[in-house]
């Protein structure tokens, strides 16, 4: 498929052009990592990814090393008490994705595609959601890294318990996002995601989204 080939010599050339740009910016942070919380730089988890191979995905450390087995589980709240010292503004700026770059350029990931869940985080969708993921990479960024960008103040505002919400309201909307992003695949609608990525880092309450992406599936009740 002429889009797949396109899009995997994209992902390849601007990965490796980034890394070899973002190297010597970030190698202050890497310092500053090895200096913080419990001292390491990257955290590797498997995730689950085309065609379900399991790969490990990179980001810089923003959690304690055992927080997955803590009170929270997979699910991550605003002011996490499993936050290292750097973890909060490492999310809040999505910098601690950039070692993604790592799995982009091995394959196991594109630039835009649905996140890499974890094994029961993909356990929760609908068969049919899960279908739909299967033969799709994994992104950095997706449509719904953008609706929930702010996902751990979403889960903290709400009054239920954080994975009764999760459960009830987020991950079936991403479901059905994901489901719209494979209904309507093109290179414009990946390169309209990747600049509404970096829109709404420095316009974090902009609406442009839907603006730009026409026919987005409606919000439930509970997520409006």
């Amino acid at each position: 498929m002429v889009y797949r080939f396109l899009k995997r010599i994209f992902d390849l050339a601007l990965s490796c052009l980034l890394i070899l740009f973002l190297f010597p910016l970030l190698l202050p942070l890497l310092i500053l990592l090895k200096l913080t919380g419990e001292g390491h730089v990257f955290y590797l988890q498997q995730r689950v990814g085309y065609r379900n191979k399991r790969f490990n995905v990179w980001k810089f450390a923003t959690m304690l090393k055992d927080s997955p087995n803590m009170t929270g589980g997979m699910i991550t709240v605003r002011d996490d008490p499993r936050l290292t010292p750097m973890g909060k503004y490492l999310r809040k700026s999505k910098v601690n994705e950039l070692p993604q770059l790592i799995n982009v350029v091995i394959g196991d990931m594109s630039f835009v595609g649905p996140r890499p869940l974890a094994e029961q985080t993909f356990a929760a969708y609908t068969e049919e959601v899960q279908d739909t993921i299967y033969n799709c990479k994994p992104g950095i960024t997706g449509i719904g890294s953008i609706v929930f960008r702010d996902e751990e103040n979403l889960i903290s505002n709400s009054n239920m318990d954080a994975k009764e919400f999760y459960q009830k309201y987020i991950s079936p909307y991403k479901g059905e996002l994901e489901q719209w992003y494979q209904s309507n695949l093109s290179t414009l609608l990946d390169f309209k995601i990747l600049f509404l990525t970096a829109w709404v880092i420095v316009f974090p309450n902009s609406n442009l989204l839907y603006s730009l992406l026409r026919g987005l599936p409606d919000k439930p009740d509970g997520l409006s």
